[in-house]
Formats: C-alpha cells, sequence, structure tokens
C-alpha cells in the first residue's frame, strides 16, 4: 500500500512539472513564431510592393534624396530594404568588400550594412569600417547642409571629415575575406 501511495505522489509530482515546462516551451516557442511572423510580413509587403509594381527606387536616388552623396556604397549592392516607419535602412551586398574612393580614403562593408537613415545623415551604423591609421568602425556619415562639400565619417570616437566629391559617383568594390 505504501508504495502504491508513493508512486502516485511521484505521478503528482511530475505531472505538476510537466504542464510548467511545457508552459515555458510554449512561450518560446510563441515569441520564436512572433520573430518570424515580422520577418516574413516584411517581406511579403517587398514582395506585394513588387508585384503591384512599385519598384524600389536606386540606392543612389535614395541617399541623393536624404542629402547623402550617392556613391556612399558600391554599385553591386544586392539589394536594399527601408522600413519607412522606423527610417532602417539595411543593404544587402554579395560579398564583404572594400572601395578606394578618389580621396584616398577606403571603406569596407560586410555583406549586411544596416543604419538609421534620416535627411542629411546616416547613423547608428552596423557593418562599415574606414581606415584611418587602422581599420574603425563607422558608426555614422553625415553632411551637414545640402550645399556642404564635406562629409563627416564618426568612427570609434573619432570625427573626420572628407570631400563630398569623393562619394558622388557609385563605384565598384573589391571583394575582400574578411570584414
Amino acid at each position: 500500500m505504501e508504495k502504491a501511495l508513493n508512486r502516485v505522489g511521484s505521478i503528482k509530482t511530475s505531472t505538476f512539472w510537466v504542464p510548467n515546462k511545457a508552459k515555458q516551451e510554449i512561450s518560446h516557442i510563441s515569441q520564436d513564431l512572433s520573430i518570424f511572423s515580422n520577418t516574413v510580413e516584411e517581406k511579403a509587403k517587398w514582395i506585394f510592393n513588387k508585384l503591384k509594381g512599385k519598384p524600389a527606387k536606386p540606392l543612389p536616388d535614395l541617399l541623393r534624396e536624404h542629402n547623402l552623396p550617392p556613391g556612399l556604397f558600391p554599385n553591386n549592392i544586392t539589394c536594399y530594404e527601408l522600413d519607412e516607419s522606423k527610417s532602417k535602412l539595411i543593404v544587402h551586398l554579395p560579398s564583404a568588400c572594400e572601395i578606394s574612393f578618389k580621396d584616398s580614403s577606403v571603406i569596407k562593408y560586410t555583406t549586411r550594412v544596416k543604419g538609421t537613415l534620416s535627411r542629411g545623415k546616416l547613423s547608428a551604423i552596423e557593418g562599415m569600417k574606414t581606415k584611418v591609421i587602422v581599420w574603425v568602425k563607422v558608426t555614422s556619415v553625415a553632411v551637414e547642409s545640402y550645399k556642404s562639400d564635406k562629409v563627416w565619417f564618426t568612427a570609434t570616437g573619432v570625427k573626420k571629415s572628407r570631400p563630398k566629391d569623393a562619394y558622388e559617383m557609385p563605384r565598384d568594390s573589391v571583394k575582400v575575406e574578411e570584414y
């Protein structure tokens, strides 16, 4: 009899544990599904706009509209995404690459460059580096006004101006092995 009661007690304990563990797992699964559905929703909007005949502007035109130099990114981008509600820009490239500009500056890009796009500024940049003695991460690129002839690169505590005309034309990039 005692063995039977012990067995019933252990079943109750384990049945209590299983629902709690199941609730945790279901919670994790629902979070993953939520993230996945948001991504699918964004991609679906992009595809729908393509099918509807609402093509995205070329990236140089988009940059020009935001008073940024059109040659800031290479010619060979795969595509870009712009979330206008959050001003988030994501530029996709086929591989990690770099560009040498006519002012002798060099910028490296990862396969995906993210940033917040606003009038005259691309901030919170991830995936871009420039050489200032050593390679440093670029955190923002800004043009002070429409008539300004300078582009300001902010990189890990360093702010450097460069001539705007060096970035007026998109250039071909060179593939690099590592970013």
